[in-house]
């Protein structure tokens, strides 16, 4: 029985949690449900599933065309995946390895991608209070953290590669240690560096909102509504078939649960928890008063927030894979992946020992084989396909959603000129090839931080070995 109620009525109770979808739900109630698509229907462009991606491409399409017929296809409801359970980090980070989309398009293009993820941070934060949507919005950057000898080399050399991708003086800022702490107080943190573009959100908040946002503009949402498989210009459901101009593709994580599509994607599972609203004595020692975003620069990296009622939300890789690219359905996080998320909290903010874990779950990200985020629009016979994230999700999904507003319609623009318009990559490898490379890298990674935090000097050999086989 689930211990989150529903219909929008917060969860009071202090009362460990597990799974139950994400604590983001936790918060605000799971929703009630969409009716379930009646049965065969004919649109304009369907929507293949309700995560931010769909929505926003919804939103833009109806907001350009407002007598397109529009149907969003979602199995269990809006906002149950990824775009419900991240970690709440609305960034400008790449959508991908910007080099890649260098080489293939030049440096120009690549650049222009980087302009315009930035310019979706302001987008995503625009709308919202446009649609009064209050999802705990507040944009005051993200820190990149470097707590040992080998990641602030990184850390160093890395800042002029991303100066050539568009990265300029304002939109990346290096902080000694003394001016880190004084944004914020980490355990062995040597130097960061600080960008402007980023905002925390209430994930739940923003995506259930979107949703709402939609639907006043005449989309129609179905939830309950399984898609099995995509053919040319339909949709084939549990309720039905969907016959659409355009069907697009949006199930990040989920897309090896669809028919032909095992190997496109893999899933890769993300873990977060969230600690008990901490004591005003633990912020004072931790020195945090901003709502700055933080990632460190390991290998198996994590990401936190503070979030609006004074609680750390924490993720990190967990558990990274399951055999034949299964998912959760309630995001589930095994124990190990609890206990190595809780000691990078103890390890990065000694003052939270002792405090207690309320919540934790897990979520599955898309992941193409190249690790590069894609759009795409078969003109002739009408599937498309946006997503591969890659954990930069929040950002991407809102420039995915503009640019398939330009795609759909056959307009040429700079958004459909972007480098990752049309990418297409080989599948990843069958099982149990696939599983074995995946827990491979991540043990691999783990090996290298744990050889980094002993001592290393440079970046540790096993990690520049394990990128170069999985194209990382």
């Amino acid at each position: 029985m689930s211990t989150i109620p529903r219909s929008g009525t917060p969860a009071t109770s202090s009362v460990f949690v597990d799974g139950e979808i994400s604590f983001w739900y936790r918060e605000i109630g799971l929703p009630a449900r969409r009716p379930a698509l009646p049965g065969d229907l004919e649109v304009d462009v369907a929507l293949v599933v309700g995560g931010c991606t769909a929505l926003w491409t919804a939103y833009y399409l109806k907001q350009a065309q407002p007598d397109l017929r529009i149907a969003v296809l979602e199995k269990e409801f809006a906002g149950f995946g990824a775009s419900g359970r991240n970690g709440g980090r609305l960034s400008a980070e790449p959508p991908g390895r910007m080099r890649r989309y260098a080489r293939t398009h030049g440096r120009e293009a690549a650049v222009a991608l980087q302009r315009e993820m930035f310019s979706s941070v302001d987008e995503v934060v625009r709308v919202a209070a446009e649609e009064g949507i209050e999802a705990d919005i507040r944009k005051d950057g993200l820190l990149h953290v470097a707590i040992n000898a080998a990641q602030e080399r990184r850390l160093r050399e890395r800042l002029p590669v991303l100066r050539a991708e568009g990265w300029g003086e304002d939109d990346l800022v290096e902080l000694d240690r003394d001016r880190l702490a004084e944004r914020v107080r980490i355990a062995g943190a040597r130097s960061a560096l600080w960008s402007p573009h980023c905002a925390r959100i209430q994930p739940a908040k923003l995506v259930r909102g979107l949703a709402d946002a939609v639907e006043r503009m005449g989309v129609t949402v179905h939830e309950g509504t399984e898609v099995t498989e995509i053919r040319p210009r339909r949709a084939v459901t549990t309720h039905g078939t969907v016959r659409a101009t355009y069907v697009i593709r949006a199930l990040e994580g989920f897309t090896a649960g669809l028919r032909g599509h095992r190997r496109v994607w893999l899933p890769m599972n993300s873990s977060m928890i969230v600690t008990e609203p901490l004591p005003a004595p633990v912020w004072e020692e931790i020195g945090r008063r901003g709502a700055e975003l933080v990632g460190d620069e390991a290998h198996s990296y994590c990401r936190i927030q503070r979030t609006a009622d004074g609680r750390i939300a924490i993720g990190g890789r967990g558990v990274p894979y399951r055999f034949g690219s299964r998912v959760d359905r309630r995001g589930e996080t095994r124990a190990v992946a609890r206990r190595q998320v809780q000691a990078i909290l103890r390890q990065l903010f000694p003052a939270t020992e002792g405090v207690a874990i309320d919540h934790t779950w897990s979520g599955a990200l898309g992941v193409p084989r190249d690790w590069c985020a894609t759009v795409h629009l078969d003109e002739r016979t009408g599937p498309g396909w946006a997503g591969g994230c890659v954990g930069h999700g929040v950002t991407s999904a809102n420039l995915a959603g503009r640019t398939l507003r330009d795609l759909i319609p056959r307009r040429r623009t700079g958004l459909t000129r972007l480098p990752w318009v049309g990418r297409t990559v080989r599948g990843w490898e069958p099982e149990p090839l696939r599983r074995l490379g995946v827990r491979g890298l991540c043990a691999a990674h783990r090996a290298a931080d744990r050889h980094e935090d002993s001592g290393l000097e440079r970046t540790s050999v096993i990690a520049r070995v394990a990128d170069a086989v999985s194209g990382r």
